[in-house]
């Protein structure tokens, strides 16, 4: 019984570890980290985050650390009114994801 406790417990451990990788950044540490040059200046995440699609619009924005990673998180509305989410690496402007919401 007790190794199937332990084994239960590890496994809810592991489970969650998954939620707890992504962080919210604060303004302040935002600045510092464009003004180290870690992650790319907003108007250029910005840019690629509409390359994908041109004409859209920004309903919200958020830079996150997401297992050692900092991605910038961006929804947005298309002249047809279509939402998109699409996350795109801080430090390279690489596009990670885009999918429709």
């Amino acid at each position: 019984m007790k190794k199937l406790t332990a084994l239960f417990a590890t496994s809810l451990l592991a489970a969650t570890a998954g939620l707890a990788q992504a962080r919210d950044l604060g303004p302040d540490e935002i600045v510092k980290l464009r003004d180290a040059g870690t992650i790319l200046p907003f108007d250029q995440l910005n840019a690629a985050a509409l390359s994908k699609h041109p004409g859209a619009t920004f309903k919200d924005k958020e830079l996150e650390q997401e297992y050692g990673r900092y991605v910038y998180q961006v929804e947005l509305r298309d002249a047809q009114g279509t939402e998109w989410d699409v996350e795109v690496d801080a430090t390279n402007g690489k596009i990670l994801r885009d999918q429709q919401d």
